[in-house]
């Protein structure tokens, strides 16, 4: 056995001992052990499983780090299983949010002992999951062919590397950009680049002079040097090693400058990966145990902490350290130097539903931060973003900037000009970036005719008549709430009633309208794409998420409500996929799920499960939820049911498990599903507790008997952002049966704007 290999197995061991505190009725105590970065790695373009790489880094750091299998400019930088070859290319410091979007300022590090291999496939190595170790703060690997140990101990904008080589007459190690370099020097025992690495389909995108520069110190002297290679992509550097021999290298990154990234080394100190890990483990630990799950069921520990960790790296931000103390970030829209933070690489369509709801309730420091970055971004570019990557994206639909916006500032977190982001939502819902999905895409149309057309040339327009409606209502309240005028305020208030005009009566369902007032023919409620975003009519129908009542009004009332919803679950998972020509990823997710027509895998339906809450029949809330919990994931490799999308999907779980979700998040309310949990108790600092409590919870008790708020019974079908705010006690009592007699009264529903 290898000094290297007993290294895996003794460190593989700590690991677990956290896991050993964990136990029935008692307080865990070290929760970043339950996360588990591989859970949704087993995933490739044509069937997702999460389509996450395992990602070890400090929450919402700059920079992430992660084991490269996939080839350079392979969208899945990783794969739990590729085919019959798992083979390992190097470590990577990675910005990617999505396997769809691409990689910028990337780079990765590779040590290897069979010559000076720079090509990918002749450095490549076999590796097993049984020797690597992946969490969110430290990631390790045994190199099989180089008969070398890998450590990787992350900051935010640095990384301790352990290379544990073997006795060679020369050692390597690698250093890949893939990408166009402007620079690759070696100054003694340091290595300097720059990275553009700009994603597939997003060169041109970002500014020129956005470069990542990164700098590499060694502890130990080169004894061989070459740059220069594959077009100056690269460059390596040779030890003479002996067997068990420890290189050291302290790594950082800087989108300012190579002076700023020799700074940012300082995170590191003296560049100890067992201490850097350690400190990486306290503050996930530290922020993380802000919510403590007590239950019997470790796997569902285990899913908890895992999505709660993928909902604490994005969006990312790129504020620096200057010397004399200032925060700064490198524009990606024009280059030049801007004080204070910018948050990036999340997209708001799947993020604004619940993700951001989640940062603003737990960690509103953090929140604070992303709202002033949000004023930046509109200074910058002029525009507030939909897709940041980390620009302006041309990807996906909505002006959802403005619930991120909206329901921070309605939470009581508002930015440094609360004003000047009023001034950028109103440009945003009344222009368009043209190339990008920034602005309103058919804005004209749709001010004009309260829809936006089907037979104008703009593709998912239904689904962007609900989501424009749904961001008027948003910037409504928002600017009710700063005081703008009745005059400002009418015309989005009248907006926010425009999901009314694509609501076809005749089939209780939303359509795609001409320009002329009629609905298109040939209508299918099975057909994906074409007036609607990545799903068919039969789910995106239910996105007017602002008022749920009045779609109930236009359905014929409460019980033709729930039997519609009814529909989607229980028909079969059948289908029609003409529009895309073949069947997409996210229609065979759904699929094979065999869960009706709900897709749980794509964000718009992700609601629809809570709706009931809203019609008289929350038990079924409860016991949909409590399933789509139990069904569509696990602590496992293939963990989710389609792509986790920057933190949304592990969201929805987060609050699920907790009892509750927020449907309509600027309305302040949560709408009630099916806690997983004996006990959750939310921590927030400046806070008193809040003590979630399930006492005879179990897998065969999924409805809910009664609920009592600190000690007054509820019959309500939501909780309030106050109620959490203050802290307490939230008992639940739960039981084999639904108790059909509670929360069906009419005040007992969550918001609607038509019962405003």
């Amino acid at each position: 056995m290898t000094k290297a290999f007993r290294t895996t197995i003794i460190s593989a061991i700590i690991l677990s001992a956290g896991l050993s505190a964990y136990g029935k009725g008692k307080a865990i105590e070290s929760p970043v052990d339950f996360a588990n970065p591989l859970v949704g790695t087993l995933s490739n373009p044509a069937f997702s499983t999460g389509n996450v790489y395992p990602a070890a880094a400090r929450p919402w750091g700059m920079n992430f780090w992660t084991p490269q299998t996939g080839k350079n400019d392979d969208g899945w930088i990783y794969s739990y299983y590729l085919g019959i070859s798992y083979k390992m290319r190097g470590i990577a410091q990675t910005h990617q949010p999505s396997p769809w979007m691409g990689d910028y300022g990337k780079f990765a590090l590779m040590p290897v002992t069979n010559g000076a291999a720079f090509d990918q496939d002749a450095r490549a190595s076999w590796f097993s999951h049984k020797s690597e170790i992946s969490t969110p703060y430290y990631y390790a690997v045994y190199l099989s062919e180089h008969d070398t140990y890998v450590e990787c101990a992350p900051t935010s904008r640095a990384a301790a590397f352990r290379l544990s080589y073997p006795e060679r007459e020369m050692s390597y190690l690698v250093v890949d950009c893939n990408c166009d370099v402007s620079e690759m020097r070696i100054e003694g025992r340091r290595i300097y680049g720059t990275s553009h690495g700009l994603g597939r389909a997003q060169r041109g995108d970002i500014h020129k002079d956005f470069i990542n520069y990164f700098v590499i110190e060694s502890d130990t002297d080169f004894d061989s040097t070459a740059t220069g290679l594959c077009s100056g992509k690269g460059a390596v550097v040779g030890f003479k090693t002996s067997r068990g021999q420890k290189v050291g290298l302290k790594v950082a990154s800087s989108f300012v400058s190579f002076e700023q990234a020799e700074r940012n080394l300082e995170e590191l100190g003296d560049g100890d990966v067992d201490r850097i890990r350690q400190e990486g483990k306290d503050e996930w630990n530290r922020l993380m145990g802000r919510v403590a799950v007590e239950d019997d069921n470790i796997d569902n520990l285990r899913m908890f902490y895992t999505c709660l960790y993928r909902s604490m790296l994005f969006p990312r931000d790129l504020a620096e350290h200057m010397p004399d103390g200032k925060l700064v970030h490198r524009s990606p829209y024009d280059g030049k130097l801007h004080e204070g933070h910018l948050f990036v690489d999340t997209g708001f369509w799947d993020t604004f539903r619940s993700l951001f709801a989640l940062v603003d309730w737990i960690f509103p420091e953090i929140a604070k931060d992303v709202q002033d970055g949000m004023v930046n971004h509109y200074l910058e570019s002029g525009f507030l973003p939909e897709w940041s990557n980390p620009c302006h994206r041309n990807c996906m639909i909505g002006n959802n900037s403005a619930s991120v916006v909206a329901e921070a500032y309605l939470k009581g977190i508002s930015s440094n000009d609360r004003d000047k982001l009023w001034e950028a939502l109103v440009h945003g819902a009344n222009d368009y970036l043209h190339g990008t999905a920034s602005g309103r895409l058919g804005y004209k149309e749709y001010n004009s005719l309260g829809y936006v057309p089907c037979d104008i040339g703009i593709h998912e327009n239904a689904a962007r008549t609900l989501e424009y409606a749904h961001n008027d209502w948003c910037i409504y309240k928002y600017g009710k709430a700063i005081g703008r005028s009745e005059e400002e305020l009418a015309p989005f208030a009248e907006r926010a009633y425009n999901y009314r005009n694509i609501y076809s009566a005749e089939d209780h369902l939303m359509r795609g309208r001409k320009a002329d007032g009629n609905f298109a023919e040939n209508f299918n409620p099975l057909k994906w794409g074409g007036d609607f975003t990545e799903g068919n009519s039969l789910q995106y129908s239910w996105s007017v998420l602002h008022d749920p009542a009045g779609l109930a009004d236009l359905m014929g009332g409460n019980e033709a409500f729930a039997r519609n919803i009814d529909e989607i679950f229980d028909m079969p998972p059948i289908y029609d996929e003409s529009y895309y020509k073949g069947v997409i990823h996210e229609i065979r997710e759904m699929e094979v799920m065999n869960y009706g027509n709900y897709a749980h895998g794509n964000q718009p339906a992700q609601h629809i499960a809570y709706l009931y809450n809203w019609c008289g029949q929350p038990w079924k809330s409860q016991m949909r939820t409590r399933e789509i919990m139990t069904r569509f994931y696990s602590p496992t490799p293939d963990g989710y049911c389609g792509d986790e999308d920057n933190g949304q999907t592990s969201a929805w779980y987060v609050f699920s498990a907790m009892g509750f979700y927020p449907v309509c998040p600027a309305s302040c309310q949560y709408a009630i599903g099916s806690p997983l949990f004996k006990k959750v108790t939310v921590s927030v600092p400046g806070r008193k507790p809040l003590v979630i409590s399930a006492d005879n919870n179990s897998k065969d008790r999924a409805y809910i008997e009664s609920i009592s708020v600190n000690g007054k019974t509820s019959t309500k079908n939501y909780f309030t952002h106050g109620q959490l705010l203050s802290g307490g006690k939230i008992k639940f009592r739960m039981s084999e049966v639904p108790a059909t007699g509670r929360g069906t009264d009419p005040e007992d529903a969550p918001y609607s704007f038509s019962r405003e």
